[in-house]
C-alpha cells in the first residue's frame, strides 16, 4: 500500500465528495488549493451544478471518467457508503479528511485492495511534501 504523500503524488484527477461552495469551509479551500497546484478536481455535490470551474456531479457513479483519488469531506457516518461507491467506480484510493475516521470504511477499502487514508488533510500533506502538478 502507498503512503499518503505517494497517493497524492500519483494522482491527477481527484473526486471531492462533499466539496463546498462556501469559501469559509475547508471543503472549499482544500480542493481549490489542490486545483491551483495542478490537480484536476471533480466536485461531488448534488446541490450544485459547478464548482472550481468544473461540472459538479451528484454522486461518484455519475462521473463519466476514471478518477485517481476520492477525497471525502463528509461525516464519518457517510464514509462507508462513499468508500463502497469508490470501490464500485474502480477508484484506486480513498482519502478521508482530517477528523474523519471509520473502521468499517477502512475494512471495505482493505478488502477491495485499494489505498486508504483517514484523519489527514490532503492540503497539509501536499504542502508538507512540497507537491505540485504544475511544472
Amino acid at each position: 500500500m502507498r503512503g499518503p504523500q505517494q497517493i497524492l503524488a500519483d494522482a491527477t484527477v481527484i473526486a471531492v465528495v462533499g466539496a463546498s461552495r462556501d469559501p469559509r469551509k475547508f471543503a472549499h479551500t482544500v480542493p481549490l488549493q489542490l486545483q491551483q497546484h495542478g490537480w484536476r478536481i471533480i466536485p461531488v455535490n448534488p446541490a450544485v451544478d459547478e464548482l472550481f470551474g468544473e461540472r459538479a456531479h451528484p454522486s461518484l457513479a455519475d462521473i463519466p471518467h476514471p478518477v485517481d483519488l476520492v477525497n471525502v469531506f463528509r461525516p464519518a457516518d457517510d464514509a462507508v457508503e462513499v468508500v463502497r461507491s469508490a470501490v464500485a467506480i474502480g477508484a484506486p484510493a480513498v482519502w478521508l479528511q482530517l477528523g474523519i475516521v471509520s473502521p468499517a470504511a477502512r475494512r471495505i477499502a482493505a478488502d477491495a485492495g485499494i489505498d486508504y487514508v483517514e484523519d489527514r488533510c490532503l492540503g497539509v500533506e501536499r504542502a508538507a511534501a512540497g507537491l505540485s502538478r504544475r511544472g
